[in-house]
């Protein structure tokens, strides 16, 4: 993975659409917006959608902007959800960068809020609720900016600077956390049931993860220096919601564990990293439980 900040994907490319647009202005969001007639479009995947009509669109003044092929009726997409998304991320040029398709899955578990992606995704998916299926045009200062992303140990581009991002991205349904211990949610994505040696106060759990704050993106990485994290539940400085949320893991667990700030580091934050009253997001892989 690039980066280890893509999560894999594609995008959509420009759009043409065959049914006559409307041009209006949303009086409550001051957003302009377009209507066109309904699309009664069969649901497509991600990577086949790029022929759906727009059903209806919205320009937004930070410059992104969402057209909505299908509309959903469920929950308001909020942060701190975990969503089940199906996605493509492309260039202008109709490059394929990111999709869940090309680790041949076919939705991704997305946290909102956290930067798992770029400020474009997480202000795009807090406009969205279950069931829909968008376009969403994102400008480069809200994706990767200036600094693009280099292919690994290449001088070529994989994201070239200040490049717009186009996404298509089915809202499939929200997540329910697997368990919720004191306030932190534990999102179990994938175990193996075979095996039985669980992490507890008596042996000790070895994990990778990448750690985020509010405001502080990924601002932890142990995939990045291959140096999995150890921790025997007596250790002390740990933060207390990851402890509670690591009791009776297993060998592969992958997992997300959002902490609340007071099972993190509370009113005071952490300098540098973590800001007074922020949770942290923790993108988990456990590589083992040792008795």
């Amino acid at each position: 993975m690039i980066k280890e900040v893509l999560i894999v994907s594609v995008v959509f490319l420009a759009i043409s659409c065959t049914t006559k647009v409307k041009q209006g202005h949303d009086n409550k969001s001051g957003v302009k917006v377009k209507n066109a007639v309904s699309n009664n479009s069969p649901l497509k995947t991600a990577l086949e959608s790029d022929d759906l009509a727009i059903n209806s669109s919205k320009t937004f003044a930070n410059g992104v902007d969402i057209s909505w092929l299908i509309h959903g009726d469920g929950e308001k997409v909020k942060k701190g959800d975990v969503i089940l998304i199906d996605y493509k991320v492309t260039l202008e040029d109709g490059k394929i960068i990111d999709g869940n398709h090309l680790i041949k899955k076919e939705s991704f578990p997305f946290l909102v809020g956290y930067e798992m992606q770029t400020k474009g995704w997480d202000f795009a998916l807090e406009q969205l609720q279950v069931g829909d299926f968008v376009r969403i045009k994102i400008p480069s200062e809200l994706a990767r900016g200036f600094k693009g992303i280099k292919k690994e140990g290449s001088k070529e581009w994989f994201v070239p600077p200040n490049s717009v991002n186009y996404l298509s991205i089915h809202v499939i349904k929200k997540q329910v956390p697997t368990r919720v211990v004191d306030g932190t949610k534990v999102w179990l994505f994938e175990e193996n049931k075979e095996n039985k040696i669980k992490f507890s106060e008596k042996n000790t759990i070895i994990f990778h993860c990448m750690i985020s704050s509010e405001s502080n993106p990924i601002y932890y990485n142990s995939y990045s220096s291959n140096s999995p994290y150890k921790l025997i539940f007596s250790d002390k400085g740990i933060i207390p919601g990851l402890k509670k949320a690591l009791i009776n893991a297993k060998k592969s667990d992958r997992m997300y564990i959002l902490v609340p700030a007071s099972e993190a580091y509370g009113s005071a934050g952490s300098e540098g990293f973590v800001q007074p009253n922020e949770s942290l997001f923790y993108n988990l892989l456990v590589m083992d439980v040792v008795n």
